[in-house]
């Protein structure tokens, strides 16, 4: 893990800042550990025998994530974001989000989905207050995505969700696509061109040991250096500063203005240095490395 040097300090006396004096201005809270996927590079459909999933009773409540998250926002804390599993399986998830818009000092509470069931829930979503959207994406071969899912999701339905997202007032969605050598690497440059021209931002993810379920291997990684090279052989791209100090994606835009794409490259240019997120998970566990085997019990 890369640590911060003392002589460009990242963090004040008013945040909280990890050991290594990153402060934590991003909070991951994980509203279930359930999921209606089975994608092989997360939790293969072989695997989930062998994991054990929290029990319901002991999910965190509304009422706990709110109060956490209220304690978080005071020692600075500005953007929350709802994840999984799949969080659109949790009952009830627009009343939590309601709770989260009224607290004062959160500036983005944006949430990530598979976007299986976001057709049926983007409006309601949108009017409890969400800010903005993340949804995983890893190819448009009709097939292929069904494969990758476990054979348990439909392309159809995830598209149909990011069309109904936008009809629902989200913009500029972010459409996550998971790379992997030999799987689903020769269809990236259909998904540049169905998003290219329009306000959603496509980034590309190198396949990354996200625990031990994966089986995870190196070399399944396809390097975001190879990713680039491979769109500008068709497209022009011009590099983008970073939204904001610990943005995790480095930004580029096509030079004729037709949009946005960017890379996280977690394997081959590991950006621990300047982490200010943490997770918090289903049973209310800390943790301030999201890969983290174990947290705080809060």
């Amino acid at each position: 893990m890369s640590s911060v040097t003392t002589s460009t300090p990242l963090a004040n006396s008013a945040t909280l800042n990890d050991a290594f004096q990153r402060p934590i201005r991003d909070l991951r809270i994980s509203v279930i550990d359930r999921c209606n996927f089975r994608c092989r590079y997360c939790m293969p459909e072989e695997e989930k025998d062998h994991y054990k999933f929290i029990e319901k009773k002991d999910w965190l409540q509304f009422e706990e994530i709110f109060r956490l998250t209220g304690l978080f926002v005071q020692l600075g804390v500005t953007k929350v974001r709802l994840t999984g599993g799949e969080p659109l399986l949790r009952e009830g998830l627009p009343h939590l989000i309601k709770k989260l818009t009224a607290l004062p000092g959160i500036e983005d509470l944006a949430l990530t989905t598979n976007g299986s069931l976001l057709a049926q829930k983007a409006r309601e979503l949108k009017e409890s207050g969400l800010t903005r959207l993340t949804v995983s994406l890893d190819t448009l071969d009709a097939g292929l995505f069904r494969t990758m899912s476990g054979n348990r999701g439909s392309l159809d339905g995830v598209l149909r969700g990011i069309r109904e997202a936008e009809r629902a007032g989200f913009e500029g969605i972010k459409v996550n696509v998971v790379v992997q050598k030999g799987i689903n690497d020769h269809t990236i440059l259909d998904l540049v061109r169905h998003f290219r021209g329009t306000s959603h931002v496509l980034r590309f993810i190198e396949y990354m040991d996200v625990g031990n379920c994966n089986h995870w291997r190196s070399e399944f990684v396809v390097p975001s250096a190879e990713i680039l090279k491979r769109i500008q052989e068709h497209f022009s791209l011009q590099p983008v500063k970073a939204n904001y100090l610990g943005e995790v994606a480095e930004r580029y835009q096509y030079l004729d203005g037709k949009g946005e794409i960017g890379f996280i490259s977690s394997v081959t240019q590991p950006f621990c240095g300047t982490c200010t997120r943490a997770r918090l998970s289903t049973d209310g566990k800390i943790y301030t490395c999201l890969f983290a085997g174990q947290g705080t019990d809060l």
